[in-house]
């Protein structure tokens, strides 16, 4: 999303006082589903897209489903919180939103267990569409939480890898590396020191960095956050290990922790044009489909080259691979409109032209297979990468939970203390990890 980072986004949902409780929603799924949506009737849309060609671009999408849905008109209200969603959902009321769309999927947990939003799956059965078949898997499985399809994906982000085309012929690379070993080795080779610092670092590693989260990276080692009976599987499955090893051998490899960190602290910002990527200071960047269209607004003194995240050694064969997560849309379980809301639904996150369109204007990636293959897209050639990534089976995402994104907050600040050197014994502090997410998880229900 151009208009904010997920890393971000998911910061103010983490730290948001939110408390969506089950107690405090009484909505019930089929409390608002008998309205009649061929009446002439008023929904209320709440969205976070705040930039003026993004609410441009939401407006142009409502005004095509009034188009085919003559009888319902949509009122909608742009730069709206999670937060203030939230509270609009449990309070309720005629001011209410019927529909509304969040940058946080690590949101969908809270909203499917309290209630908040209503279970879609029986509208999409009335319908006769097959979430399975309509969108990419790691979006699929991004937008339900134990059975519970309480929200649908609204286009979508895919983190693949950016790179200093001009730089690598410089070096004499000749391709993006597709393994971690040939990332290590090309991220040296990028790296000109100058002194107590760098000329050009090859890759920015540490998690403190820009899109570098921890769910990032462990996006390209698949792993399975929880097991059967939902605690935490941290300390259990060996690819949580395996990535933290080699990030941190990365940063050792590329002069420690806290030269990296020195040097990163008088870099641009995330969102600027001095972003370290545009100006050359970093020659790879981890980063999400949006930043192809910055890079280039930068015009940047190289040529940009765009690729798949490299994947561990061992995981080679899944090449192609990256992190999923997106936008997503639902309705409130205290609307009473909820099947003309669903009308909305369905034709901003169904309808193939729709999704289509909606992407070309904001540059995210459609978020079903149809539109992900339509001839309609209008896109720089990189683009296709991210494309790809989003339709690729192997995509990952980080599952919903109860408490939305604080497990992955507790994953993230260890691995800050890993890659400083707070934290030395790994299994130990996995362990640990594990333990603090299934006492948060418990204490959530």
């Amino acid at each position: 999303m151009p208009g904010m980072s997920r890393k971000a986004a998911i910061a103010l949902a983490a730290s948001a006082s939110i408390a969506l409780l089950a107690t405090s929603c009484t909505g019930q799924p089929e409390a608002g589903a008998s309205d009649d949506a061929s009446k002439e009737t008023t929904v209320t849309f709440w969205h976070a897209w705040s930039a003026p060609s993004e609410v441009k671009a939401v407006k142009d999408l409502v005004a095509g489903f009034e188009k085919a849905h003559p009888n319902i008109h949509v009122d909608v209200v742009g730069n709206m919180t999670d937060d203030k969603m939230n509270q609009a959902l449990r309070a309720g009321g005629a001011k209410a939103p019927d529909v509304i769309s969040s940058f946080t999927t690590n949101s969908v947990g809270k909203f499917c267990s309290s209630g908040a939003l209503v279970d879609l799956n029986p509208f999409f059965e009335k319908s006769g569409i097959d979430p399975r078949k309509t969108f990419p898997k790691a979006m699929n499985e991004y937008t339900q939480f134990e059975g519970n399809r309480c929200a649908v994906p609204l286009l979508g982000d895919a983190y693949g890898l950016y790179y200093n085309k001009t730089a690598f012929k410089k070096a004499g690379i000749t391709a993006p590396p597709k393994t971690w070993s040939e990332f290590e080795r090309v991220a040296e080779k990028l790296t000109i020191p100058q002194g107590d610092t760098y000329k050009q670092l090859g890759f920015m590693p540490n998690y403190h960095g820009w899109e570098t989260t921890t769910e990032h990276y462990l996006g390209q080692f698949s792993p399975t956050y929880f097991d059967k009976d939902g605690k935490s599987n941290v300390a259990k499955d060996p690819a949580f290990e395996a990535a933290f090893t080699l990030q941190k051998k990365l940063v050792d490899a590329l002069g420690g922790y806290r030269k990296l960190e020195t040097y990163r602290s008088g870099l641009g910002d995330e969102w600027g044009p001095k972003h370290p990527f545009h100006t050359g200071q970093v020659a790879m960047q981890l980063d999400g489909e949006w930043r192809l269209g910055m890079a280039l607004d930068a015009k940047p003194k190289f040529d940009i080259g765009v690729a798949p995240l490299p994947v561990p050694d061992d995981q080679a064969d899944q090449y192609g691979k990256g992190y999923i997560t997106g936008t997503i849309a639902g309705i409130a379980a205290t609307s009473k409109k909820q099947n003309a809301a669903w009308e909305l639904v369905k034709y901003m996150t169904t309808n193939t032209d729709a999704v289509v369109n909606f992407s070309n204007a904001i540059h995210n990636v459609p978020s079903t297979l149809a539109a992900l293959k339509s001839p309609k897209l209008k896109y720089d050639p990189r683009f296709k990468t991210f494309l790809e990534i989003a339709a690729n089976p192997d995509s990952t995402t980080a599952p919903a939970s109860v408490n939305g994104g604080v497990y992955l907050t507790t994953i993230q600040q260890f691995g800050y203390d890993y890659e400083s050197g707070k934290a030395t014994d790994l299994k130990a502090g996995l362990k640990k990890t594990a333990a603090q997410i299934d006492t948060d998880i418990a204490q959530a229900k």
